[in-house]
């Protein structure tokens, strides 16, 4: 690293700087699908009813939210840079310690859930460098190229365990996804070298409540995120396993299917990578509310649709997921850009960590009501390990995807003229 004091150049399009932390983020990111990947797998090794692997996803969820957070408001106090550094060795330790020691239910959920608790710090400070150094007419698509990398990874992962998962087990599949946190990790300091870290100075007259709390556009942000959160992580953290039991139904043998799940779920993530960048850039253009509330439309029918679909033709079922996975991270970009768009710098980490609190809890509840649902509609799978109905899970991540598209409705009208002047959604003047 440079020993001067480094200056943020600023940029309007992608560039290597950009290329690095993506880089770093897919690396590290390999480790957020790892237990999805082979979920259906563990409840048989390890002797799991559906609410007990659901609860698995939710500890790291809540660890998830939790650190999200602590580093969100530490970015304000320490600086984005140092504190993404930081997230970044600790996801790597506890990532290889989970590979090493997570062996059933109770070291599984403790150790995953330490995870979560590590990595939170390499998300919001990221997209407070990102909006630090990318102008508003660009930042749709920085943020979406971000997101998009993050997607990117989640479909390395569930491939390479599904790759792994048919001849080295659960085992080679932790194993393997869980040195990704260490190369990123490296990345991130090569990345950052000359980046300086900033502080934003917060006026004395500044306040969250009148910063956060009370500026409409910030909380209409963060709470289409609260929703948006509910379904996408319910649906990421269930989607392997109800494309397994779609396998397993026609005949595959557990393993076969858990491995084809896997791959089939890899490319929903790169569907929902093509919409983060694709997505983000539209929104430059057409305003955010807009491309918020037709995403937000479609996915929410997705979800009404896709559990009902066990049984039909793998085509229609992997077409729908197409849409749903496309559809459901699309807006993803958007809302973070918007709302580094909506609050003072010296308060975006205190947003993010409201925002961060409230999207990831909302996500590790979902994953542990969506396995409840499912216990309850299945009462013989305790014993047969077959689930045959998804539809009424599924839908419970519809209802929230019906919050999102309210929040986007509403945002659309508070951002519309003011002022006698011509404004896209977000309020920001158009100029001719």
């Amino acid at each position: 690293m440079s020993f001067r004091e480094p200056v943020n150049k600023p940029a309007t399009r992608f560039d290597w700087w950009l290329l690095g932390i993506c880089s770093s983020r897919i690396t590290t990111y390999l480790v957020f699908m790892t237990y999805a990947a082979a979920l259906s797998v563990l409840q048989k090794e390890w002797k799991m009813s559906a609410a007990a692997a659901g609860s698995i996803s939710s500890g790291f969820q809540f660890g998830y939210a939790f650190s999200l957070v602590v580093f969100s408001a530490l970015a304000d106090r320490m600086g984005a840079k140092r504190v993404f550094l930081m997230s970044n060795l600790l996801s790597a330790f506890a990532s290889l310690v989970f590979a090493g020691f997570a062996g059933g239910y109770y070291s599984g959920l403790v150790l995953y859930t330490l995870i979560g608790v590590s990595l939170g710090g390499t998300y919001p400070p990221a997209l407070i460098m990102i909006a630090d150094r990318y102008p508003s007419k660009s930042r749709g698509k920085s943020v979406g190229f971000f997101i998009a990398s993050t997607s990117l990874s989640y479909a390395l992962s569930l491939g390479m365990s599904g790759l792994v998962l048919s001849w080295g087990g659960y085992r080679g599949a932790f194993l393997l996804t869980c040195l990704g946190p260490s190369v990123g990790s490296i990345l991130a300091w090569i990345t950052l070298g000359s980046t300086a870290n900033k502080v934003f100075p917060r006026r004395q007259e500044q306040k969250f409540s009148t910063e956060v709390l009370r500026n409409k556009k910030a909380v209409l942000y963060i709470t289409g995120y609260a929703f948006h959160s509910w379904e996408i992580l319910g649906m990421w953290a269930w989607t392997p396993a109800f494309l397994s039991a779609c396998l397993a139904v026609r005949g595959s043998e557990i393993l076969k299917a858990a491995g084809s799940g896997a791959y089939i779920v890899s490319l929903f993530h790169l569907m929902g990578m093509t919409a983060s960048f694709s997505m983000g850039t539209l929104s430059d253009r057409l305003g955010r509310a807009s491309v918020i509330l037709l995403l937000a439309s479609l996915s929410t029918a997705c979800s009404f649709v896709m559990g009902w679909l066990i049984g039909f033709p793998i085509a229609l079922v992997v077409a729908t997921g197409m849409v749903y996975a496309f559809s459901a991270l699309g807006d993803s970009p958007i809302l973070s850009a918007g709302l580094t768009e909506s609050v003072e710098s010296s308060y975006l980490g205190a947003a993010f960590a409201l925002r961060s609190f409230l999207g990831f809890g909302a996500g590790a509840l979902s994953a542990l009501a969506f396995g409840v649902l499912l216990d309850l509609v299945n009462p013989a799978s305790l014993e047969t390990g077959i689930y045959g109905t998804w539809g009424w899970s599924y839908s419970a991540l519809g209802l929230a995807g019906l919050g999102v598209v309210w929040a986007a409705y509403v945002l659309r009208r508070v951002s519309s003229d003011r002022f006698g002047l011509k404004t896209d959604s977000d309020g920001s003047a158009i100029h001719n």
